[in-house]
């Protein structure tokens, strides 16, 4: 993610759901995502947010954010937290992203945008986690950044690179003049996806 450009610092977190457990690894405050071990990650149980074990890693002060979403929802197994330039510069234009590719549609399908709120908020995650209880796994927040979520860590990660793709697609027919006239996938594909039909990326 560090090296897709999608973090700038130590601008982002990650958290995972442990199988079979009310509890999740979520990294601590301040750590690099390029830079990450073991003891950059604080485990915390679901229920209560409190911190499993001895561990001393202080949990990222998103933490409410990861919480609030898994708990809204139990099929979400990941979340990634990034602040990706070119996604953020579109929100604040007001401009929606433009899902070009038929991987855009697939793995996205949906792109929600939230209202402002402070980082670590109880306000954002509750924002976040609202917008995100009808399934959608794709969750800008403003002037903030970008919550990913998916059934794995690499399929939250593939939406965090096609979301930003996407979007540097969008600024690029914006800054051509050509915005209003870009196509998006075709209508019939991503009516399939939504309808649950076998289609793929």
């Amino acid at each position: 993610m560090v090296d897709a450009g999608l973090v700038v610092g130590s601008g982002g977190n990650l958290s995972a759901r442990v199988p079979g457990s009310d509890t999740i690894w979520v990294t601590g405050a301040g750590t690099w995502l390029d830079r990450l071990d073991r003891p950059d990650f604080a485990q915390v149980h679901l229920a209560s947010g409190e911190l499993v074990g001895d561990g001393t890693t202080p949990p990222t002060s998103e933490l409410p954010l990861h919480l609030a979403t898994y708990r809204e929802r139990p099929d979400v197994q990941a979340i990634i937290h990034l602040h990706p330039q070119t996604t953020l510069l579109l929100d604040a234009l007001g401009e929606r992203i433009r899902l070009v590719s038929t991987d855009h549609a697939f793995y996205l399908r949906a792109i929600v945008s939230t209202p402002f709120h402070p980082p670590g908020s109880p306000e954002l995650a509750e924002v976040a986690a609202r917008a995100a209880a009808d399934g959608t796994n794709c969750v800008l927040l403003a002037h903030h950044g970008c919550s990913m979520l998916g059934d794995s860590v690499e399929l939250a990660h593939k939406r965090a690179l096609y979301l930003e793709e996407a979007a540097m697609l969008t600024y690029r027919a914006l800054a051509a003049g050509v915005l209003d006239s870009l196509p998006e996938c075709p209508a019939a594909y991503s009516g399939a996806l939504t309808r649950g039909e076998a289609v793929s990326a």
